[in-house]
C-alpha cells in the first residue's frame, strides 16, 4: 500500500508534468500565430553595409525563428526610407541614421527609434591631387560638392571648422545622385566631394593616384537605427520585440562567425573581397541605446536650427523620441539611456 508521502510524491510528479504540457503547448500555440500564419513586418531600408544585422538576420531565418514574416522596401537613403515610415509605406526603417531622425523631429514627425544596430564610420571626403590637394588646409579656396542639408553636408562643415577653414572660405555644390557624387569629382567640374561609402571609393577608384582621401566623421560615428512611426510601436509593443530579438540573435552570429556574416554581406551588397574587408572595420554592429546618441543629434540639431533646416528653433528633448522598453527586454544591458 502507497504511504502518505509517497503519494505525495507522485501527485507532484504528475502536475508537474502537465505543467510542462501545458507550457509546451501554450508556447508552440504562440509560435503558430493563429493557424501557422506569421505576423507581417513591412520594412524600408537602404542598401549599406550598416544594415549587416538585418542582412544576417534575413538568411537566418531569425525572422521567421521569431513568427515574423518581413517584407522589404528599398529606398535609395536612410532619408528615403525614413520617409516611406513616415508616408505609411513601411512599419520600420533599417539604415537611417540619426540624421534624418534628428530632422524628422524638428519637422515634429510621429517616430521614434527602437535601437541603433550599428556604429559607423564611413563618410569621407575625396579630393583632387592636381588641383592642389594634399593637406586639409589646402581646401581653403576649393569647390567642394555634396548634398545640401544631409549628414554629409553637416560632416563636411564640421570637418573644416575642426581643422581651422572657415565654411564659407569654400564654394559648396549641391549634387543630388550617386552617379553625380562620384562623377563631379572625377570630370574634374569640382575639386573634391563630400559623401559616404561606397560611393567615396568610387570616387577614388576613378581618381586612381590622383586621389586624396580623409575619414570625415571626426571621433563622431553615425548611428544606423531601427526607427517606426510612434503610434505603430504603441499598438504592437511585441512585433518590436520580436524584430529586435532577431536582430540581437544576427548579433551574436556576427560575434560568432564573422566570416559568414561578411559574406552574407558581401553577396547582400555585391562587394569585392578587399572592400568587405576594410569597410567591415569601420562598423560596429552592436544593439545599443546609449547617451553619445543624444548627444549626437543635439549637435546635428544645432546645425540644423543654425541653417534654417526643420520646423523648431530650439532643441527639443530627444528622449521623447526613443524607444527603450523593446531593447529593455531583449538587451538590457545595452539601454544605458534613463528617462
Amino acid at each position: 500500500m502507497m504511504t502518505a508521502s509517497r503519494l505525495r510524491i507522485v501527485v507532484l510528479a504528475i502536475v508537474l508534468v502537465l505543467v510542462i504540457i501545458l507550457s509546451s503547448f501554450f508556447y508552440l500555440s504562440s509560435l503558430q500565430n493563429s493557424g501557422g500564419q506569421l505576423d507581417s513586418i513591412d520594412v524600408a531600408y537602404s542598401p549599406f553595409e550598416s544594415l549587416a544585422l538585418f542582412w544576417v538576420a534575413q538568411d537566418q531565418g531569425f525572422f521567421s525563428q521569431n513568427s515574423l514574416n518581413v517584407t522589404v522596401h528599398k529606398y535609395d537613403s536612410g532619408a528615403g526610407a525614413l520617409g516611406g515610415v513616415i508616408n505609411g509605406e513601411a512599419d520600420i526603417a533599417v539604415g537611417t541614421t540619426e540624421f534624418p531622425l534628428t530632422i524628422g523631429v524638428l519637422n515634429q514627425e510621429s517616430i521614434k527609434t527602437m535601437a541603433v544596430i550599428s556604429k559607423s564610420n564611413f563618410i569621407y571626403l575625396v579630393g583632387r591631387a592636381d588641383r592642389g590637394i594634399n593637406a586639409v588646409s589646402d581646401l581653403n579656396g576649393k569647390t567642394i560638392g555634396t548634398t545640401f542639408g544631409t549628414i554629409a553636408d553637416y560632416y563636411l562643415g564640421r570637418f573644416l571648422v575642426l581643422n581651422g577653414i572657415n565654411p564659407e572660405d569654400v564654394t559648396l555644390v549641391d549634387l543630388r545622385t550617386p552617379t553625380d557624387w562620384i562623377n563631379a569629382v572625377v570630370n574634374g567640374s569640382i575639386d573634391a566631394v563630400s559623401t559616404a561609402q561606397p560611393y567615396a571609393k568610387s570616387a577614388k577608384d576613378g581618381l586612381g593616384d590622383n586621389a586624396v582621401i580623409w575619414s570625415i566623421n571626426s571621433n563622431q560615428p553615425q548611428y544606423t537605427q531601427a526607427i517606426a512611426n510612434s503610434e505603430w510601436i504603441e499598438e504592437h509593443p511585441d512585433l518590436c520585440t520580436r524584430f529586435l530579438r532577431s536582430l540581437n540573435q544576427a548579433e551574436g552570429f556576427v560575434i560568432n562567425k564573422p566570416s559568414d556574416a561578411k559574406m552574407i554581406v558581401k553577396q547582400q551588397m555585391n562587394f569585392t573581397d578587399t572592400y568587405i574587408q576594410t569597410v567591415w572595420s569601420q562598423n560596429q554592429y552592436s544593439l545599443s541605446l546609449d547617451p553619445s546618441l543624444i548627444l549626437a543629434m543635439e549637435n546635428e540639431a544645432r546645425w540644423l536650427i543654425n541653417n534654417n533646416l526643420g520646423n523648431q528653433t530650439a532643441v527639443p528633448n530627444f528622449l521623447n523620441y526613443i524607444y527603450l522598453d523593446g531593447l529593455v527586454s531583449v538587451k538590457p544591458e545595452s539601454v544605458t539611456i534613463t528617462q
